[in-house]
């Protein structure tokens, strides 16, 4: 960014931030004071969220979380179902689509299934309460992305924020990515995770974010990262192969296909092996059109490859692009994901299922 461009931001988007920022104040002033009001519940309500916008790794945490916790509970998930085309309370089935339901919340349904129940509604408070009297037997509920929905009172917040984009050196929306200022982690949160570690992160990296952070000594601080699984085809009905990065050389391309909030560790993953690496990037929960599945496939016909060529997205984007008609068969045959899971770094002796298992079975016994 030039010079002048970064003062003209500077200039223009301070005061909004500052604005914004009393405004968000305020609001959890209110919340504070009780002048508005957030309801418990009779069982166990964990929130996971961040105060930045975007590309944290929530969804993964919290299927982590469901795998952590399932054998034991019958778990309910309540998202808002962002980006959905439908209002107010919804239920995820058997014939949910990401429209219905969110691509996020589709995503978690369609892994688990009916081993645990998810829904969706803008109403935190309404949706927990149909959700319950829909499934009496839910003995737990986890809230998607809600650290900032205070009208439900969790009994446990777990906060997130990236490691290449840490909550101490941003800023305020518009300004920055904030949605509130960092204060509200030091306020609300019991738990916080940095996600998206590097494989190299040393010892001095994990007490620079602890001094950073300035957290209180019964809040936990956990640090993660993604590990990437074997490639999966995108419509397994019509792959006739799987392939394997290891194999892949410098003849080979691989064209990404993204509509997440930040595609970087992805490209970085995959640049440790050989094939070239070309990318198309969407805007974060990118519905693709019939235009934009025309111009994928011009852009793949197009890859000038010696050998071998396939299409990668992300997980959360192939449960849009499975559900979508403009896909040809031809395109099919070339499209796979790429899966991640969650691995947590040794930091402390307490590790994150202890810590969370622990509080949990606290609740229960007050």
């Amino acid at each position: 960014m030039k010079e002048s461009t970064r003062i003209a931001k500077l200039i223009l988007l301070t005061p909004l931030s500052k604005i914004y920022g009393m405004v968000t104040y305020m609001r959890n002033k209110f919340f504070d004071w009780n002048i508005l009001k957030s309801e418990s519940f009779k069982i166990p309500v964990i929130c996971v969220g961040n105060i930045a916008v975007g590309g944290t790794g929530k969804t993964p945490h919290t299927e982590y979380i469901i795998h952590m916790l399932m054998q034991d509970y019958n778990i309910g998930v309540i998202s808002r179902g962002y980006k959905r085309m439908t209002s107010g309370f919804v239920m995820a089935s058997s014939t949910s689509t990401p429209s219905d339901i969110g691509d996020e919340p589709f995503q978690i349904h369609q892994k688990f299934g009916n081993k645990i129940r998810v829904a969706v509604c803008e109403k935190r408070v309404i949706g927990i309460k149909k959700l319950l009297k829909n499934d009496p037997s839910i003995n737990l509920i986890l809230l998607d992305d809600a650290f900032q929905h205070r009208y439900v009172k969790p009994d446990i917040s777990i906060v997130l924020t990236e490691y290449n984009r840490p909550v101490f050196e941003d800023k305020l929306l518009p300004l920055g990515r904030l949605r509130e200022n960092q204060q509200a982690i030091r306020s609300r949160a019991d738990m916080v995770i940095v996600t998206k570690c590097p494989e190299d992160i040393k010892p001095v990296d994990f007490r620079l974010y602890k001094n950073k952070l300035d957290l209180f000594p019964f809040q936990k601080l956990f640090f993660s990262r993604i590990k990437y699984d074997s490639l999966a085809p995108v419509f397994p009905e019509n792959a006739t192969y799987i392939p394997m990065l290891e194999i892949l050389n410098e003849d080979d391309i691989i064209l990404t296909v993204t509509g997440i909030a930040n595609p970087r560790p992805l490209i970085k993953y995959l640049k440790k092996y050989k094939p070239q690496v070309k990318a198309m990037h969407f805007q974060d929960h990118h519905n693709f059109t019939r235009a934009d599945i025309k111009d994928i496939e011009e852009a793949y016909k197009n890859l000038n490859s010696k050998r071998f060529k396939i299409i990668l997205t992300t997980e959360k984007d192939a449960v849009r692009l499975v559900t979508n008609p403009y896909v040809s068969f031809e395109l099919r045959r070339h499209i796979f994901y790429q899966p991640i899971s969650i691995e947590f770094l040794p930091y402390e002796s307490e590790t994150f299922y202890g810590a969370l298992t622990k509080s949990i079975a606290e609740i229960k016994h007050k």
